[in-house]
């Protein structure tokens, strides 16, 4: 064998090492990128809000708690997205504050200033927030939250009568669906599968139990759903299959044009003020249902 099939044949062996351990080590970090994502800490508290820390599933939550500025009509609850804060509640803070509302937000588990490794994106962070309802005055409760909040409200809603009415901004439809839409090009479909793998073993959950879309079917209180049209990152078609799947009283709203994290506009937020107020209208009159929806 010539010097040149020596080194043709090196080459083969080392391409196909460097193969190998791509194959392993890429579906370890698919699943770090999803177990962790970065942290973005909140900014200067809002001047109506005070430091609150909440008793999660073995995690403290660090909050603020803000009280309405006029007289009290609920309580509305901030959830923010992935890799986000409590940071981003601000603007929800001084629109419903004035407008009533106590307005509680909080870092979820593994972001922010709170504890926890790991986002389980529902499957721990629904039991979270039954945790923190439980610290509230009574009254109508709204949840509001955007993406991963989005997604955590309508599956809590599934499962707890406290909530009057879920706002829910680019929800995805299930887990195992948009991580795979967003996996980088280079995932295989086996790729993908081992990777979901290691992430329920270090996360202790399942992929699969995570998902809006099923805990649609089981949710009585009003849904307002909120989607920008030209997401990429979360297609609107995840929120039509969560309002396809919707029983009760419920709305779908597309903005267009808006990408991700682009759909709350000036415009949208006066829609979703009529749509709370007539949800708490109705709580308040003693309906089952609110009236106008």
């Amino acid at each position: 064998m010539t010097i040149w099939r020596w080194l043709a044949a090196g080459v083969v062996v080392m391409l196909g090492i460097v193969i190998a351990i791509l194959a392993t080590q890429i579906p370890v970090l698919g699943a770090a990128v999803l177990l962790h994502p970065s942290r973005r800490l909140a900014s200067a508290m809002p001047e109506s809000c005070r430091d609150a820390t909440f008793a999660g599933v073995g995690v403290e939550l660090k909050g603020w708690t803000c009280a309405a500025s006029t007289v009290r009509r609920g309580t509305v609850v901030y959830l923010h997205g992935v890799a986000d804060s409590r940071g981003s509640a601000a603007g929800v803070i001084g629109r419903f504050v004035a407008r009533g509302f106590d307005v509680v937000a909080y870092d979820s588990r593994a972001h922010g200033d709170s504890d926890g490794t790991v986002c389980t994106y529902g499957f721990l962070e629904t039991r979270d927030l039954r945790a923190v309802l439980d610290t509230i005055e009574p009254g109508p409760i709204v949840l509001l939250g955007t993406s991963l909040g989005a997604a955590v409200a309508l599956q809590h809603a599934a499962e707890d009568a406290r909530v009057s009415t879920v706002v829910a901004a680019e929800t995805f439809s299930d887990l195992r669906t948009v991580a795979a839409e967003r996996a980088p090009f280079f995932f295989t479909r086996a790729l993908i599968a081992r990777a979901f793998q290691i992430a329920e073993r270090h996360g202790r959950f399942q992929i699969d139990a995570v998902s809006p879309v099923l805990a649609a079917a089981q949710i009585t209180a009003p849904v307002l759903l909120i989607h920008g049209e030209n997401d990429t990152d979360t297609s609107p078609d995840h929120s039509r299959r969560v309002f396809a799947a919707l029983r009760g009283p419920k709305r779908l709203l597309i903005v267009p044009g808006a990408a991700h994290n682009g759909s709350l506009r000036s415009e949208v937020w006066d829609e979703v003020e009529r749509w709370i107020d007539n949800v708490v209208a109705g709580e308040r009159l003693g309906l089952v249902r609110p009236p106008a929806l």
